[in-house]
């Protein structure tokens, strides 16, 4: 048998246990640092967040319908998102909170997403109050539902959680619609219904990031998405106005595809990637990230024996 760690832990799957994030997720949204998800277009890039350093991963509801060749309008399934959410989770050992849209319907259907995005490994969910099919939070033209349906949306996932340490997070789209007192009107409605964490969707200025903290006493979510509404404010600015966590929901997609794009359209051109290597994650950059030694070290475990007198 060769040596080396010849387990699967942290190889097929991630060493920590789906309770094991919610309780490291709740730890961090209690603590005075602020969380710094950024977002996973796949189970690799989970990966290369785990190593850098962050404190969670995120899966947007954009990137997965945009992954799918999808606009941000509510086209993608429950299924599609628990199946893209799961094995994202599956490989890292930070938690991972994804985007569940609307619930995926009425309140019984939100209901039920919290059961399968349990079962996925998810740490947490947020379910916005936008009217469903939904749109992507920084486009013009969004509706929300009555504060009373949404409440019931909140109070149907509640109800439906089996792990208590499982972060529900209630999105409000009002500001950009109503203003920001009526979305902070909201937020105390949905931390009423049992929401453990609100995110605030489209606020502009660092300005308006402080009154909504300010008015809201439980955790609060940021979204730093490029090319939106918000300004790009730094996550250490974030935590000392008090903001609990940040998510960089289409970061990485975005800048995976600019290289995609200028990278095709070099070969396009010039007929060879020649030039373009060094621009290039290298094969053993690759092969670490994959931890293909261990997985050699595994099989060798498993398949590199003798037999001994008789047997």
């Amino acid at each position: 048998m060769s040596g080396g760690d010849t387990g699967v832990g942290g190889l097929l799957t991630a060493r920590a246990s789906a309770s094991d994030k919610r309780r490291a997720f709740r730890a961090a949204l209690a603590s005075d640092r602020i969380a710094r998800l950024p977002g996973a277009f796949n189970p690799l890039t989970a990966r290369l967040i785990q190593e850098i350093g962050f404190e969670g991963v995120y899966v947007s509801g954009a990137v997965v319908a945009a992954d799918l060749a999808l606009p941000d309008i509510g086209l993608t399934t429950l299924t599609e998102v628990a199946m893209r959410a799961q094995q994202i989770a599956r490989v890292t050992e930070l938690p991972t909170l994804v985007d569940a849209d609307t619930g995926f319907g009425e309140p019984m259907s939100a209901a039920r997403t919290v059961t399968v995005l349990e079962d996925a490994g998810l740490a947490g969910l947020h379910l916005e109050d936008q009217v469903n099919p939904k749109r992507c939070g920084h486009l013009d033209g969004k509706a929300v539902v009555p504060t009373d349906e949404a409440v019931r949306r909140i109070r149907a996932a509640v109800a439906a959680r089996r792990d208590q340490d499982f972060v529900i997070c209630a999105r409000t789209d009002a500001a950009g619609i109503e203003g920001i007192d009526a979305a902070v009107e909201r937020a105390k409605a949905y931390a009423g219904a049992g929401a453990d964490l609100i995110f605030t969707e489209a606020l502009y200025t660092t300005a308006d990031f402080e009154r909504f903290r300010a008015a809201v006493d439980i955790p609060l979510l940021a979204n730093m998405t490029e090319f939106g509404k918000s300004d790009l404010i730094d996550a250490g600015t974030l935590e000392s106005i008090g903001y609990n966590a940040v998510i960089y929901p289409v970061t990485t997609l975005r800048l995976a595809m600019f290289a995609a794009e200028d990278g095709l359209r070099e070969i396009a051109a010039q007929g060879t990637q020649k030039e373009l290597l060094y621009r290039m994650q290298h094969r053993s950059r690759l092969y670490e990230l994959l931890q293909y030694e261990r997985y050699n070290d595994f099989d060798s475990g498993i398949f590199d024996f003798q037999l001994k007198g008789n047997q």
